[in-house]
C-alpha cells in the first residue's frame, strides 16, 4: 500500500527569524509537520552564556512566544511541530511547553530528545554538543507526540525524523534517507529557499521578494520530494533558489550526517511547475562511524575602534594614526596579544558629501585580559583626539571590551553518545547508534565536459553569468558557485579553478582552498580553510560569517565569452 506524501514545512531558519512565520505556515495551507531550526554555532554560545546567568534557561524563548499564539491552531489543524529550540536544555523547554499548554487549557503531548550534551566531558567548554540524527525524533512521533523539541541535532534531522516516523523506513534505507536529508537541507534556512538572499534577485519583481513565504517539501515514500511554498505567498521557488540553498554551508559531494551520507553529486532538480522544484535521484551511503561535536568556549575579550579618515592623504593619515597607536600600545602596561588593522577605502574623489569622502580605518584587539583591550585601547585612542591627523574622529569611542567565543569541532564514536527519546508519557527510549557505518572519504572528482571553443571575450563581472552563496562552518568558509546553462557550465568548470579563485579572493591566497565539482547542479563548491579564524563568535574578519564572500566573488571581473553575455 502506498503511503501518502508527507507535507513538511519550515517556520524558522535561525534564532530571531520572523516571529509570525509559524502562524503564516499554519494558516497558509495544508501541512502535516512544521519544523523550526533555531540553532547555529553562534546560537549555542549565546545560549551557553544565558545558562550561566540562569541554569533553568538555555533554550530559544521566542519559540514559546510563537506557541502561545499558535498551539491551539496547530492541534486544530492536526499539524505536529518539531523544533531544535531546546538548545542546551530540551527538557526545560519541554516542561515550559507543558506549562504553557496547561495555562492555555490545550491538551498537548510533548516529548523531547536528549543526549547531545557532552559538556561535562569537555570542562574547558561553555557548551559541547554532539549533532544527533533523526531517530529520536521519529521515536517520539511514533509514540504519539504532538510537539517534539530537541537540543543539538543536525538541521536535516528535523526532516529525517518525521519522514522515518511517517514512512517506516529502515535504518539502511539509505537512498530514501538521503532524499530526506537533501529536502531537509533545502528547508533548514527558511526563506533562503524561496528567494531570500538570492544572487539573481534583480531578475524578479521586487514586490514578489518583499515578503517571501517560508518553504515546504512534499516528501514521498521513495525519498523524492517537491520543494514549494503555500499558494499566494511571496518569494519564488525555482531551480536557482534550490541550488543556492543546496550549496549553502556544504563542501564536497558527500554530505555526511548521523543518519546517512547523502551524495550531493547525485541530486537532480526539475522545474515541475511554477514554484515547484522536484528533487530526485539522490543516492545515500552508510553514515560515518563518528558524530561531530561542536565545542564553544570563551576565547577572551575583544574591542575595536574605527577611525574616520576624510578627504586627501588617506594613506598618510592612516599611517600616522597607526604609528601613534602602535607606540601607545607598546608603551602600555599590557599590550593586547592580537592587534589587527584594516583600511576600507570607502572614500570617493571630489565627493558630494562628507561621508562619501571618508575612509574607515578599523583597529581590532584581542586578549585574555579585559583591561588590555579596554583601558589600554580607550586611553590610547582618546589621547590622540587633538594630536593626530587632520579631521580626527571615530565612529564611537572604544568601551571596556566584550567577551568573544571560539568554536571548534571534534568527533566521537557514535556509540559514545547516549541518544534518548523522552516520550510524552515520561518513558525514556534509548536510540541505538548506527551499526552499519562507512568511513567518510572524498568522492572521486567527476569527468569534466569539453571546454567551450575559443571565441571573443569581454571583461565583465563573474556575477553576470554565475550565482553564488557563501557561509561559515567553524573557521572555514564555503562559496558555492553555479550557472544556469550547459554552455556556461562548460566555461565555468574550466575557468574557475582553485588557483583562479585565490587570485580573485585575495584574502584566500595564503590559505588552503579546495574545489569540489557537482556537475548535476552545474556547480562548484570552494572551501576556504581558516579564513574565519576561530569561528563566527571570534569576529575574525569584517564579514565574520562569510555571508557576502560569494557576492564579492561575483563582483570580480574575468574575461567571459561574449556568447554567454
Amino acid at each position: 500500500m502506498t503511503v501518502a506524501p508527507l507535507r513538511i514545512g519550515n517556520a524558522s531558519g535561525f534564532y530571531g527569524d520572523r516571529f509570525d512565520a509559524m502562524r503564516e505556515m499554519l494558516t497558509g495551507g495544508p501541512l502535516d509537520v512544521l519544523t523550526g531550526d533555531y540553532l547555529a554555532e553562534l546560537t549555542m554560545l549565546i545560549l551557553g552564556r544565558d545558562r550561566l546567568k540562569n541554569p533553568s534557561g538555555g533554550y530559544a524563548r521566542t519559540f514559546l512566544g510563537q506557541l502561545e499564539e499558535c498551539l491551539g491552531l496547530a492541534l486544530e489543524r492536526g499539524v505536529r511541530i518539531v523544533a531544535n529550540a531546546g538548545g542546551l536544555n530540551p527538557a526545560g523547554l519541554a516542561d515550559a511547553v507543558r506549562q504553557l499548554a496547561e495555562r492555555l487549557g490545550i491538551p498537548v503531548r510533548v516529548a523531547h530528545v536528549e543526549g547531545d550534551d557532552l559538556t561535562a566531558g569537555h570542562p574547558r567548554s561553555l557548551a559541547a554538543h554532539a549533532y544527533l540524527g533523526g531517530a529520536g525524533i521519529a521515536a517520539c512521533l511514533r509514540a504519539g507526540a504532538d510537539i517534539v523539541v530537541t537540543g543539538r541535532v543536525t538541521d536535516a534531522a528535523l526532516v529525517t525524523g518525521p519522514a522515518v516516523a511517517h514512512f517506516g523506513w529502515a535504518p539502511d534505507a539509505y537512498d530514501r534517507l538521503a532524499g530526506a536529508v537533501v529536502a531537509g537541507h533545502v528547508l533548514e534556512c527558511g526563506t533562503q529557499a524561496t528567494g531570500g538572499n538570492y544572487a539573481f534577485f534583480t531578475d524578479h519583481d521586487p514586490a514578489r521578494l518583499r515578503h517571501p513565504g517560508f518553504p515546504l517539501a512534499e516528501l514521498h515514500e521513495d525519498g523524492t520530494s517537491v520543494i514549494t511554498k503555500h499558494d499566494g505567498t511571496g518569494g519564488l521557488v525555482d531551480i536557482g533558489t534550490v541550488t543556492a540553498q543546496l550549496l549553502y554551508e556544504t563542501s564536497g559531494a558527500r554530505y555526511a550526517g548521523p543518519d546517512v551520507t547523502a551524495r550531493l553529486d547525485s541530486v537532480r532538480l526539475t522545474q515541475e511547475a511554477p514554484d515547484r522544484v522536484r528533487i530526485s535521484g539522490v543516492r545515500g551511503e552508510a553514515p560515518p562511524p563518528t558524530l561531530k561535536v561542536g565545542l564553544n568556549r570563551l576565547g577572551g575579550y575583544r574591542n575595536e575602534v574605527v577611525f574616520v579618515l576624510t578627504g586627501l592623504d588617506i594613506e598618510a593619515k592612516a599611517a600616522l594614526v597607526r604609528d601613534q597607536m602602535e607606540a601607545a600600545l607598546d608603551a602600555a602596561k599590557s599590550r593586547p596579544t592580537e592587534v589587527r588593522w584594516d583600511l576600507a577605502r570607502t572614500d570617493h574623489p571630489d565627493a558630494p558629501t562628507e561621508e562619501t569622502a571618508s575612509a574607515l580605518l578599523r583597529l581590532v584587539v584581542r586578549d585574555r585580559d579585559q583591561d588590555a583591550v579596554g583601558r589600554t585601547l580607550s586611553g590610547a585612542a582618546i589621547e590622540l583626539a587633538l594630536a593626530s591627523y587632520p579631521g580626527f574622529h571615530v565612529i564611537a569611542p572604544p568601551g571596556k571590551g566584550s567577551p568573544y567565543g571560539v568554536f571548534e569541532d571534534v568527533y566521537v564514536p557514535q556509540g559514545a553518545v547516549e541518544h534518548v527519546a523522552v516520550l510524552h508519557d515520561g518513558r525514556r527510549v534509548p536510540v541505538a547508534p548506527a551499526t552499519d557505518t562507512l568511513v567518510l572519504e572524498p568522492a572521486p572528482e567527476p569527468a569534466l565536459p569539453e571546454p567551450l571553443p575559443p571565441g571573443p571575450t569581454r571583461r565583465a563581472p563573474l556575477g553576470v553569468v554565475a550565482g553564488a552563496r557563501s557561509g561559515d562552518k567553524g573557521g572555514n568558509a564555503n562559496v558555492g558557485v553555479w550557472v544556469r546553462s550547459d554552455d556556461a557550465w562548460r566555461w565555468l568548470v574550466h575557468q574557475l579553478t582553485a588557483d583562479r579563485f585565490q587570485n580573485l579572493i585575495t584574502e584566500s591566497r595564503h590559505l588552503k582552498v579546495v574545489r569540489h565539482t557537482l556537475p548535476n547542479l552545474r556547480a562548484l563548491n570552494f572551501v576556504v580553510e581558516g579564513i574565519l579564524g576561530e569561528g563566527v563568535a571570534s569576529q575574525h574578519r569584517f564579514d565574520p560569517q562569510a555571508k557576502a564572500l560569494g557576492e564579492w566573488l561575483r563582483s570580480r571581473h574575468l574575461d567571459i565569452p561574449e556568447a554567454l553575455l
